[in-house]
């Protein structure tokens, strides 16, 4: 075979350029491993005996130049940034709270974080820097992102308003987490003295549900161990833990972490010392000023919950607080297709808030026909639910109760919804449902939640209809059934229901459907029963 010029030519240029890849290869490697060696020879250099020491620290100080910060007289460099996220632009202390730390450790990194530029500006002592989390087009994306700001091992979080009194408390609680090792405590906290009291907590969250619970926890005789904390405190957490979150510096700031640190089982070590003291008792100088503030912690407190899905959270004092819809706003979720709400491909169930309303609409509507004399029953997935849990199955979206077609007459609700739908004087929607022949009753004008109503009339023993859907319990069945209805629990309430209601569900939807859940759908989802 012979080669031609040309062949020979390419492939010699191949062959050249692969030497050079690989003598720059080797180059870059040999570059890699001489800054290694360098920064461990800087930092065994550096390290002392005992005390903070570690990895540099970068900062921008007040005149905005870069450097390596470090300690006058002192041959260490700081192992712990000191960051202050929550703060008030109208009325804070931020800069009484560096020159504080600084004063007494005038080599620790001092970083104050806001969502956007303040105003007014903030008045930082030297030493102490402003990082501004919104990003700007003429900055590059590492400008605005908190992990390329800090180059220490530790963050020591500070609430506004904090003095350092004791220098030698930040070592005691970096000892106190060293201790740790790599146990589930990944996180320090000391109390701030003079505000209102620290409290240990277990935080429970449950993401499927659309649920945060917290309760009081236990304290122990060197210090609470638990997974969240209410109150005015200093958390010292490892940077890598810190930043490898989802949301690192989310507002506000404590729920934010321990709804995250809780979901990978790290906990908190609540010491009874060192204790920080408050300078500034009150925060705010003025009522209004306070209000503000709460205002705006409420504000940032639901924004926060749907940006990580949670409806429902239960307070230690049983308390509750809603974050999801209500008869005012739509409901949680849009148009079903294929019998699957959206949640369900998220791994999560029915919100609570939508539960809420069904259980109410249900409860509303089935009074009402218990006042007009209609026989109803409890039919399909609402009648499972009934069986399996005492309560509407937990990823359902909507109710369905099944009456019989000769009582309509009797409740004035329904006998005229011929003519269009009727707006009652609690504000549910009654009407005429557009997909069959059948009733719906809406939970309000701007929330569909509903509660469906299947009329079904008796022949020869039969209870049929002259037209029919495709849903499951829209099928025939013997009446005997219903003679008698049954008493049955359902979400808090006695409703009724077939008499047989093994048999009912077996016929509607197969055998072993009471023991074996699914999804509406199982070709579009299935239900993971070993997460159940």
């Amino acid at each position: 075979m012979r080669v031609s010029f040309c062949q020979g030519l390419l492939t010699g240029a191949i062959i050249l350029n692969l030497l050079i890849l690989y003598y720059v290869s080797r180059a870059q490697q040999q570059m890699m491993e001489k800054r290694k060696e360098l920064g461990r020879g800087t930092r065994r250099a550096v390290l002392p005996a005992s005390g903070v020491g570690g990895g540099l620290g970068v900062f921008v100080g007040a005149g905005g130049e870069p450097g390596v910060v470090g300690v006058e007289g002192h041959s260490r460099s700081p192992r712990v940034t000191v960051l202050l996220r929550e703060f008030e632009n109208f009325e804070n202390y931020v800069g009484d709270v560096a020159t504080s730390f600084l004063r007494h450790r005038s080599e620790l990194p001092f970083l104050a974080v806001a969502d956007t530029p303040p105003y007014p500006p903030l008045v930082l002592p030297e030493g102490a820097r402003l990082l501004v989390l919104s990003p700007s087009p003429d900055q590059p994306p590492q400008a605005h992102r908190p992990e390329f700001h800090v180059q220490t091992e530790f963050v020591l979080l500070v609430p506004d308003g904090v003095e350092l009194e004791q220098p030698r408390a930040i070592e005691r609680l970096i000892r106190e987490l060293e201790g740790e090792g790599g146990g589930p405590v990944r996180l320090v906290a000391a109390p701030v003295l003079a505000r209102s009291a620290v409290q240990c907590l277990h935080l429970r969250v449950n993401l499927r549900e659309w649920t945060a619970t917290y309760s009081p926890a236990a304290s122990g005789s060197s210090g609470s161990v638990c997974t969240a904390l209410q109150g005015d405190a200093i958390v010292l957490i490892r940077a890598e833990d810190l930043f490898n979150l989802s949301v690192p510096l989310g507002r506000p700031l404590f729920s934010s972490l321990f709804i995250q640190t809780a979901l990978r089982g790290w906990k908190v070590k609540l010491l009874e010392g060192p204790c920080f003291s408050a300078n500034h008792r009150p925060l705010f100088s003025s009522a209004h000023n306070q209000w503000k503030a709460d205002t705006r912690l409420k504000e940032a407190t639901v924004r926060l919950m749907r940006s990580f899905g949670l409806k429902r959270l239960l307070l230690p004092e049983g308390k509750e607080q809603w974050y999801g819809c209500s008869k005012e706003t739509p409901r949680c979720f849009g148009t079903v297709q294929d019998d699957t709400p959206d949640y369900l491909y998220l791994d999560r169930w029915t919100p609570p808030c939508c539960l809420r309303a069904l259980r109410e609409t249900t409860k509303y509507v089935i009074n009402i026909l218990e006042s007009s004399g209609v026989r109803y029953w409890l039919e399909g997935g609402t009648l499972l639910g009934a069986v399996r849990h005492q309560d509407i199955i937990p990823w359902d979206y909507d109710v369905d109760l099944g009456i019989y077609l000769e009582d309509i007459p009797n409740c004035d609700h329904l006998k005229n919804l011929d003519s269009g739908s009727l707006v009652d004087a609690n504000g549910y929607v009654w009407e005429r449902a557009v997909e069959g022949d059948f009733y719906r009753v809406q939970y309000s004008e701007t929330n569909h939640l509903h509660v469906d109503l299947w009329p079904f009339t008796s022949r020869n023993g039969v209870m049929t209809k002259d037209t029919w859907t495709e849903h499951k319990q829209d099928v025939e069945f013997p009446e005997h059934f219903l003679q008698p209805l049954v008493p049955v629990p359902f979400a808090g309430i006695t409703a009724y229901g077939p008499n047989n209601h093994r048999a009912f569900l077996e016929l509607k939807f197969g055998e072993g459907v009471i023991e074996n859940p699914q999804y509406p759908n199982p070709a579009k989802k299935r239900l993971d029963r070993s997460k159940l």
